[in-house]
């Protein structure tokens, strides 16, 4: 940092070390280890904290066992990626808000719905892995978890459930307005297996 003014640089596992020295000063710079790799993450340290013993190490972890091998590679703060994102929607779902939004929903007479969209076997999704799909294109729906033939529920953006091939008989568990749901249906082929607004509670 240099008159409140950041300058960021890119690097990857083929560059020289040695040769970032020469133009960075890496006693007063902090390094992002973000290799989507485990183990290249790991590799990355390594060998940063080797050449540079004063540089201030960052890296991501998929899981705590991920954390303790970055920390013990030289990393000055890890990041867990699962841990942060659960970390952000319990405290979102701790705002009174949020708890208002829920009640209606589940309670009370609000035009949104939860709904379970069973995964037929020629919908355009299955065979899709999780992660490769632009949820974002379909409009006014929000997925919020898968639920597998064993009933077994993974948050939509949770590890496990990125790295999960869609398959039939797979229950998609989204929020959305009626109309949306319903364009949601059509545009993946697949049809409503329980809609949750209208159970008794």
């Amino acid at each position: 940092t240099h008159n409140k003014e950041q300058k960021i640089e890119y690097f990857d596992l083929s560059d020289e070390w040695m040769d970032i020295k020469e133009y960075v000063d890496t006693e007063n710079s902090i390094a992002f280890c973000v290799l989507e790799d485990t183990a290249e993450n790991i590799f990355l340290t390594i060998s940063l904290r080797e050449n540079f013993s004063d540089l201030i190490i960052m890296a991501i972890a998929s899981n705590k066992e991920s954390a303790n091998k970055l920390k013990m590679a030289g990393a000055n703060k890890v990041i867990p990626l699962v841990e942060t994102t659960a970390d952000i929607i319990t405290n979102m779902l701790e705002k009174p808000i949020s708890n208002k939004i829920l009640n209606d929903i589940l309670y009370g007479e609000s035009d949104l719905k939860i709904a379970q969209i069973k995964i037929s076997e020629d919908s355009h999704v299955k065979d899709e892995h999780v992660s490769s799909i632009d949820w974002s294109r379909y409009n006014g729906i929000i997925i919020l978890s898968i639920m597998h033939e064993d009933m077994k529920s993974d948050f939509i953006y949770s590890s496990r459930a990125k790295h999960h091939v869609i398959n039939s008989g797979d229950i998609l568990v989204v929020v959305g307005y009626e109309n949306d749901i319903q364009e949601f249906e059509k545009k993946i082929g697949s049809k409503r297996y329980v809609n949750w607004s209208h159970w008794g509670w």
